[in-house]
């Protein structure tokens, strides 16, 4: 009996290391998260040639099919727009913001790399944006092109759409890859704006292909057109002015 006694005391820590190892082991069940993240300040060379080569490959002289959409509405904001990037004292409103907007889209005719493009206006009394977006026909490596240019100065959308406010910003939409993406990057609280001198050319590109694709969909006559259509807010009811008391008629004896 005693002898068996030692040989089951003996066999317990035999097997706590195995234990202890098992439980060390981490769980293969739990998700991995892979997070990207884009520099849009300075891109690489790499990424600098392939957003050159896509700005290249935009037709200049397109042919459009008959088919068109023009289309305009309201929006809610309940968040700040991307292109926004406040300073250290800048005051951003909590509250939801209502923007106006006016989009256009055009089919191309022919078999070429894009398939469409679609320009969209957007103004919330603050801000004013131009974006525009082509989709590519067969993704395979590229998905679409979109630039986009913003002001908060120019005093009417008229005047917005026929100033050829330069392109602020550049994104490539890639098919199985992260995205590409080239912005104006304005000084932060910890130093100056970054140079980006050598992305002059290609900021140059995007705001010659925007200035023309203006033109080509009539950007300056259907945009401001279309805005009109837009109901404003209703103006609040004005209070009706008090009638004056009436005198109290005095009681004849």
């Amino acid at each position: 009996m005693l002898s068996k006694l030692i040989l089951i005391l003996a066999a317990f820590p035999l097997t706590l290391p195995a234990v202890s190892q098992q439980a060390a082991q981490p769980s293969s069940d739990q998700p991995q998260v892979k997070v990207n993240l884009l520099n849009v300040c300075t891109p690489s060379a790499a990424e600098q040639k392939e957003i050159a080569a896509a700005l290249a490959r935009v037709p200049k002289q397109p042919l459009f099919a008959a088919d068109f959409e023009i289309s305009h509405g309201l929006s809610t904001l309940t968040d700040a727009p991307n292109f926004l990037q406040p300073g250290h004292n800048a005051q951003m409103s909590d509250e939801s913001a209502v923007a106006r907007y006016v989009r256009i889209r055009r089919e191309f005719a022919v078999q070429a790399l894009f398939a469409s493009v679609q320009y969209s206006f957007s103004n919330d009394g603050q801000n004013m944006v131009e974006t525009l977006v082509l989709h590519v026909r067969e993704p395979k490596d590229l998905i679409q092109v979109s630039m986009e240019d913003s002001a908060s100065a120019i005093s009417s959308p008229e005047n917005m759409v026929a100033a050829n406010t330069p392109a602020s910003r550049i994104r490539l939409e890639r098919f199985g890859k992260s995205s590409i993406a080239l912005a104006r990057c304005p000084a932060s609280e910890n130093g100056p704006p970054p140079d980006q001198s050598a992305y002059e050319p290609l900021f140059r590109s995007a705001s010659e292909v925007l200035t023309n694709y203006r033109m080509l969909l009539g950007v300056r006559h259907t945009v401001p057109a279309e805005l009109a259509q837009i109901p404003g807010p209703k103006a609040a009811a004005k209070p009706k002015s008090a009638k004056p008391a009436a005198k109290p008629v005095e009681e004849k004896k």
